[in-house]
């Protein structure tokens, strides 16, 4: 039997807390031998890494907990907090533990489980506080896959990416499921030493092959609530619009919204004009109209309660999860044309450098000249102009790009991170099946809403902090020197400098991306430096953000989509004493679990919508398997390489054992595979031309084959002796490398 990978240990352990020491492991996986000595180093490398940590209960007051131990996350209570539970057995009901998530955490959920480091708390309903340390397996009492009937009962078959543990139903639990069909299921016991884990199918989800299924897949994997509450359905279709009560009568500016061609929602209007100050000459007067989404959703309603939950709208290609129900999103906080709509405006002045000289904010009632997108009013500057933009043309539009012209030659000399990384656009038809993967276009209108947006998204920053207010700032830390070392390597393979030995700035990071500019290497060292960026969080204080290299920063520009800037329109409500709809005591005393709890939601999301994306993309390539494509190495790991595909952007596998026949040794630290007999030599930035050998739309993965590597044949050699990874002797190997292989196919496609 092979010596099982790291995870498995650790789901092991969650499954036999009592039973955790080599001794125990080496039973239960049927280890002998050498196998043996490689489940001891690898045991320590976990230690090492922070993963186990070796119990001494004779160390610890008798009937505590221990201070590391794996505990499951319970459903939250009614402020939104997650408590978890001790599963090994020792945890009272009377001994609380409070889950502290960090900024970087991931999200989790009831159900979920992970290692946490306790340290005995008190707080007002609790007694431990717990800390991530490392999360383990996948949300454990959730299950979505497909169903396969058997004689009694069934079995249910996973749908992620390389997962291999399989679900045992029972007759009375399949809740007459068909074979072959989508299913969501509800672990109901845990896994014996030889069987499988039991569940009971709660919810029947269709085809899996229908185009539409895609998007369901990832809300269900993912627990991205698609369904409102009765109450919130109610409260929302009680809204009316708002009137001028309290409101500064903002109807006369030129505002207009310019948006994708498909927007789903309009919730920020934009206006300039010359400024007519004689002491800033050559200066622009901006505004920036925000629904006023405050004014409908009240702080502690079943719509704030229901928003702070999903934190965000979850965007695919097929629908929209949004924050809001559409009522609000779709209708009364939509800045529709020729509608009056509540708004909170900012109107900024800028000099002829671009630099903001002053703003402020105003509570008022719009009305929109136009919606345009983003086509049209390019367009219209490139002269071309239709019946829609015709009118605005003068008046409107050419001011709006005299504004962004400044702005722009500010954001220069600022030297905000400058990446250029083409967005992909999955065109589906009316029966939701793909019909091409194309890159989208990007026009200056796109950055002119941008730059506006940043600014609005400053000033509202800048306002609370004069105003001592609390809110919610968008932090973006710095990268770390591991990942920085890892984006020098890319750059010194591909042939580009990254300095060391510097406080960094943005602008190093954008020399490298223009020295790439134009070169073969250009997407690659894009890639690989938003790859080097940590993520960007909220949090109540205010850490600065790097990515754009500015001091002070909080999202303001969109609540109908971002809980984040609703908690920050209530914040300019308080401050400016504009009446109703300001921050509660509540939102106050909450800010920080607030910022981890949306930071959470907000990962979620990019993960539905990456892997969404990534099952349109494979479902695109299966009527393709076998065909060539070309494309470049992208990240290298002891199992293999990954390969971003030219023509769709898209992440593929090209396993160790599909390169050559050969072992290769895996050098970590310049992130290359070397082939032991023939010296070939595979790294990043290399182009190859590969044959495609499978594509999962169900798991989004996509399976290579090497051809070429930079325009030379790579030679093959027969299957049972193709490559395998050493740095060791390769006889000691085999079952090592068998476990690389099965943990390869649970690392995402983009390393790093």
């Amino acid at each position: 039997m092979a010596v099982p990978s790291k995870q498995q240990i650790l789901d092991w352990i969650a499954d036999h807390p009592d039973a955790d020491s080599k001794r125990d492991l080496a039973k239960a996986f049927g280890l002998k031998g050498n196998e043996r000595v490689e489940l001891k180093r690898l045991l320590k490398d976990m230690a090492a890494e922070g993963q186990l940590v070796r119990r001494r209960s004779d160390q610890r007051e008798a009937g505590s907990l221990p201070p590391v131990t794996v505990v499951q996350v319970l459903p939250p209570d009614g402020a939104g907090d997650l408590f978890v539970r001790s599963v090994e057995g020792t945890d009272e009901p009377a001994r609380r533990i409070l889950y502290q998530p960090r900024p970087q955490d991931p999200a989790l959920g009831p159900g979920d489980r992970f290692l946490a480091r306790l340290a005995p708390e008190r707080g007002e309903d609790y007694d431990y506080t717990a800390r991530l340390i490392r999360r383990i397996g996948e949300v454990s009492d959730k299950v979505v896959g497909i169903f396969r009937q058997q004689a009694e009962g069934g079995r249910i078959l996973p749908i992620d990416k390389g997962a291999d543990r399989e679900w045992r139903v029972r007759a009375g639990d399949t809740l007459d499921a068909r074979d072959g069909e989508l299913v969501e299921a509800a672990q109901t016991g845990p896994r014996g030493r030889m069987g499988l884990p039991q569940a009971r199918i709660t919810e029947r989800l269709g085809d899996p092959s229908a185009p539409r299924a895609v998007s369901l897949i990832a809300i269900h994997q993912h627990n991205i609530p698609d369904e409102f509450p009765a109450e919130v359905i109610r409260e929302a279709d009680a809204k009316t619009p708002a009137d001028m009560t309290g409101r500064e009568d903002l109807r006369h500016l030129d505002l207009l919204t310019i948006d994708p061609l498909d927007a789903r929602d309009r919730d920020d209007a934009v206006t300039a004009y010359p400024d007519t100050d004689p002491k800033n000459p050559g200066g622009m007067v901006m505004w920036v109209a925000i629904a006023d989404v405050a004014y409908y959703v009240t702080p502690g309603s079943p719509l704030d309660r229901e928003a702070r939950k999903r934190g965000n709208s979850t965007y695919f290609p097929d629908r929209v999860v949004p924050m809001l129900p559409d009522t609000l999103s779709g209708d009364l906080c939509s800045l529709h044309e020729d509608v009056d709509r509540a708004v909170v405006a900012v109107r900024m002045r800028i000099d002829a450098q671009g630099n903001k000289i002053g703003h402020d904010f105003h509570r008022g009632m719009m009305r929109s000249r136009a919606s345009l997108s983003y086509e049209q009013a390019q367009a219209a500057i490139d002269g071309q102009p239709d019946a829609a933009t015709a009118p605005l043309l003068d008046q409107v539009l050419r001011p709006l790009w005299d504004a962004y012209d400044r702005l722009a030659a500010s954001r220069k000399r600022r030297q905000p991170l400058d990446l250029d990384l083409p967005e992909r656009r999955i065109v589906l038809d009316d029966e939701g099946r793909v019909t091409s993967v194309n890159f989208k276009d990007r026009f200056d209108a796109h950055r002119l809403i941008e730059e506006f947006m940043v600014l609005a998204n400053v000033a509202a920053a800048e306002e609370l902090l004069a105003r001592r207010r609390p809110l919610l700032f968008r932090v973006h830390e710095e990268p770390t020197l591991e990942k920085l070392d890892a984006l020098r390597e890319v750059a010194q393979a591909s042939g580009f400098v990254l300095a060391k030995g510097q406080v960094l700035h943005t602008s190093q990071l954008n020399r490298l991306l223009a020295q790439a500019e134009g070169t073969d290497f250009d997407e690659l060292i894009n890639v690989s430096t938003l790859r080097a960026m940590t993520q960007a969080y909220y949090h109540p204080e205010n850490l600065g953000h790097f990515g754009l290299a500015l001091r002070s920063y909080a999202h303001f520009t969109s609540p109908i989509r971002r809980y984040s800037d609703l908690i920050v329109h209530r914040a300019l409500i308080t401050a400016h004493g504009w009446g109703a709809g300001g921050l509660s005591a509540w939102d106050i005393d909450h800010l920080e679990e607030t910022a981890t709890q949306i930071s959470n939601t907000e990962r979620r999301s990019m993960e539905a919508e990456r892997d969404t994306t990534d099952r349109y993309l494979a479902a695109y390539l299966s009527e393709r398997v076998g065909t060539e494509l070309t494309g470049r190495i992208s990240g290298v790991q002891k199992f293999g390489a990954f390969v971003k595909l030219d023509e769709t952007g898209a992440d593929g596998l090209l396993p160790i054992r599909e390169i050559g026949n050969e072992y290769f040794h895996y050098d970590p630290d310049a992130q290359t595979l070397i082939g032991s007999e023939t010296n070939l030599k595979i790294g990043i930035g290399q182009r190859v031309t590969v044959r495609l050998t499978d594509a999962s739309p169900l798991t989004g993965g996509l399976t290579l084959e090497l051809l070429e590597l930079d325009g030379e044949a790579v030679a093959r050699g027969p299957k049972s002796k193709r490559g395998r990874v050493t740095s060791r002797r390769p006889s000691a190997l085999k079952s090592k490398q068998r476990a690389d292989e099965r943990r390869a196919k649970r690392m995402r496609r983009r390393p790093g």
